[in-house]
């Protein structure tokens, strides 16, 4: 009887008494960077019905915590899950299934690339994007004549990598319609000595993109399955995706609900009746994995084909202003609704001009400081009296650090020498509030997060151009970045309660990668691995058997 008694009490001592509080899965052996609010790092943590349970030493953890499975990260590094603040989701799944024409570097290789997908994919129109005319020896738009004689009886759409501008055969422009003369408010349908070039800017896309048939539900699904695998590759775990319709809104919380679909999603209905009257019918929709209460607006144009807005004219193109997409009245009539109902404003803004009016109208219903987050997507370029407004009625920038580097080789030549100072002014539009979310834009740009994290710090090309940095009194330290991609996004989408940290009752969001961000070279930067990524607790990426 006193062995029995005895081993029992061995047990007991050694935790199989039940004394030890059950989890699900310890991670141990890592430098897990919780992004809290004093920066602190663990080394290990316990998870927990999908939650983070506990922070701290392997040895604490396991002599409280009776652990399921474990996880040896082998002395790696284990950092939130990355949230893109602004990125198109949806559509960046679908543009996987068209021409894809990034990294272009003339109209040539375009017709190429074209001539290449028209191959495999033989009916309907031929859709394409990703080109930038700014990469190209030539650097103006290009004229539609090549793609008359390419493809005559066939439809062809091919639109910029910003999304403000394409270009457009005879075919595709005959079928909506549009002739020499044709004039639209906040778009431009370029011609030549009285005939169409094919270029069409910002609102003149939609004349022709809305005879393209839709997508079906099913290809919609393959398309955002498609998007998921991508992101979650790269260590993204939420995504706003900025300005999508009701319908895919309904299709994504079916997905969610239904197992097939495992990111989580900030969704900005787009500025259309049609969404307003289903907000007023359905009011905010929040769940574990979808989070819609916020429109996104579109404010101007893009600097890059000189549809942004500025108070005085390009300095390459004189006489040339840019334009707002709708009256000032518009914006003003929709952040009235948008206020009464409790809403969150998010608007596309780039030029000095547009920033302006937003600011002004955002301001005239803020009235001062306030919580609603109402945010400026991009803020590219702001005029110097106008940075305080942010500051002064708590409004939020929310910008993508790739396009500063993208853009460098070619904005002083749109601004002048003077007005570029106030572009892509991160650390400016930082100190107005103290935090600011970071996204990609993309597939404006690429998806990776290293590349925002690195273009933020660093201020350079990939080959490291220019060698003393882009206006690198407003590079961001590295600190600031990770907030930016973690817990500040969070909070421009009202959710750092629940994610954009490793702390106790937060979801279990985060990635294990090969590299230390705060530590690595700039080059290093660049060469980030993701080992593993993990949302609500459940491994979604893993490396090794990935086949990347």
């Amino acid at each position: 009887m006193k062995k029995i008694i005895s081993a029992i009490l061995l047990l007991c001592v050694l935790g199989a008494c039940g004394d030890k509080e059950k989890a699900d899965l310890l991670v141990y052996n890592a430098t897990i960077y919780t992004v809290d609010t004093s920066f602190r790092t663990a080394e290990a943590m316990v998870i927990k019905d999908g939650k983070i349970e506990a922070t701290g030493t392997r040895k604490e953890l396991e002599e409280k915590y009776n652990a399921k499975e474990t996880l040896d990260a082998e002395g790696k590094f284990i950092y939130p899950g990355f949230i893109d603040a602004h990125a198109h989701f949806q559509g960046y799944g679908l543009n996987l299934q068209t021409a894809d024409l990034t990294g272009t570097t003339s109209w040539n290789e375009i017709l190429e690339r074209l001539k290449t997908f028209a191959a495999t994919h033989t009916d309907g129109w031929l859709i394409g994007r990703g080109w930038d005319q700014n990469d190209w020896d030539n650097k103006s738009f290009p004229y539609k004549e090549a793609l008359d004689t390419l493809f005559p009886d066939r439809p062809v759409l091919l639109t910029r990598v910003d999304g403000h501008a394409a270009i457009a055969n005879q075919k595709a422009l005959d079928l909506a319609g549009i002739k020499p003369g044709d004039v639209l408010t906040g778009g431009e349908i370029e011609e030549q000595e009285g005939s169409l070039t094919g270029i069409l800017i910002d609102n003149a896309i939609d004349l022709v993109s809305a005879k393209i048939p839709g997508a079906t539900n099913e290809q919609l699904k393959k398309a955002l399955q498609a998007a998921e695998q991508n992101c979650f590759a790269v260590g993204l775990t939420t995504i706003d995706d900025c300005g999508l319709g009701f319908a895919s809104v309904d299709l994504i919380k079916a997905m969610h609900a239904a197992g097939e679909l495992k990111m989580r999603l900030y969704v900005m209905l787009s500025d259309e009746k049609t969404n307003y009257e289903y907000a007023a019918k359905n009011g905010m929709i929040k769940t574990d994995r979808l989070n819609v209460r916020s429109f996104k607006v579109y404010g101007d144009g893009a600097l890059g084909s000189r549809g942004a807005c500025l108070l005085q004219p390009y300095s390459d193109k004189p006489g040339h202003y840019g334009f707002l997409l709708s009256q000032p009245a518009h914006f003003d009539s929709v952040a009235a609704w948008i206020h009464e109902k409790g809403w969150q404003m998010c608007t596309h803004a780039i030029g000095d001009s547009g920033n302006r009016t937003i600011l002004n109208i955002y301001a005239k219903y803020l009235a001062g400081k306030n919580e609603l987050r109402w945010r400026i997507e991009h803020a590219q370029v702001v005029n110097e009296n106008d940075f305080a407004l942010f500051g002064q009625y708590n409004i939020i920038p929310s910008v993508q650090p790739t396009h500063a580097t993208s853009d460098m080789y070619w904005a002083g030549d749109r601004l002048g020498a003077e007005r570029v100072k106030g572009a892509y002014a991160y650390k400016q539009l930082l100190d107005q509030n103290g935090w600011m979310p970071l996204g990609t834009d993309f597939p404006v740009e690429d998806i990776s997060p290293f590349k925002t994290f690195y273009a933020a710090v660093v201020r350079k090309d990939v080959k490291g151009w220019p060698a003393e940095g882009f206006q690198t009194v407003n590079a961001l330290s590295r600190e600031e970045t990770l907030r930016g991609m973690t817990i500040w996004a969070a909070r421009s989408n009202f959710e750092e309660k629940e994610k954009g940290s490793l702390e106790k009752g937060k979801f279990a969001d985060f990635i294990l990668l090969d590299t230390d961000l705060m530590k690595a070279t700039p080059e290093q930067l660049l060469q980030v691995k993701v080992l593993k990524t993990f949302v609500n607790g459940e491994k979604v990426y893993d490396q090794k058997t990935s086949g990347r």
